[in-house]
């Protein structure tokens, strides 16, 4: 069985003043994979980019350093470079819709106005990626613009909670290309399932 995603895109944006930030979630995913270490980053393909062999087959990794709303012009240089199709590209990114540290994945679906997804589908011509959803959740104060929401750090709290929050992510990037969606999906988004039924049962009472 081979892996379910040859390319893997951790989305954020590029420069030391947004490190931290909520956008660049998918970034630092990427750089605290189980084998972060062995990674060899290179600047290739408007990004840094470096390889690593699982299950005897070579995926590719990927940060565009082009800001978030041009992200479709790194990842259609590197897929097209390996002639991988939107099927076989897993992009991680920043969830306003889940609660922090929450972890969900699904193939397909619109931008959600999320301007890295946006341009990914414009460049690919296709929504039918699999997608990493990191959870952020939205701004507690209703003042609070979700731009700017997106382009802060961490509160301290949080950041307390990043190397557990990390490591899981981490090794749900590995499981789901090891085992495929449906297992990944089955271990990590059983949480949001199990919200979303709770709620449902809620209103019939």
């Amino acid at each position: 069985m081979s892996v379910s995603a040859k390319l893997v895109v951790g989305l954020g944006n590029p420069g030391t003043k947004y490190q931290g930030t909520r956008h660049n979630f998918g970034e630092m995913v990427l750089q605290n994979l189980p084998f972060a270490r062995e990674l060899s980053w290179q600047k290739k393909y408007k990004g840094f980019y470096a390889s690593y062999s699982l299950k005897g087959e070579k995926v590719h990794f990927l940060y565009p350093q082009t800001y978030m709303n041009l992200s479709g012009e790194s990842v259609i240089a590197a897929a097209s470079f390996f002639s991988i199709k939107p099927t076989e590209i897993l992009v991680l990114h920043d969830e306003l819709d889940l609660p922090f540290g929450r972890i969900a994945f699904k193939r397909g679906g619109g931008a959600a106005g999320h301007n890295g997804l946006r341009s990914i589908i414009e460049h690919l011509g296709s929504p039918d990626f699999i997608r990493m959803r990191l959870g952020i959740s939205r701004p507690v104060h209703a003042n609070f613009e979700v731009s700017n929401w997106v382009l802060s750090k961490f509160s301290l709290e949080e950041a307390a909670e990043m190397e557990d929050i990390l490591k899981k992510c981490g090794e749900a990037v590995v499981c789901l290309l090891q085992e495929g969606i449906s297992k990944a999906s089955s271990l990590y988004n059983r949480k949001e399932k199990e919200n979303e039924k709770a709620k449902a049962k809620a209103k019939e009472n």
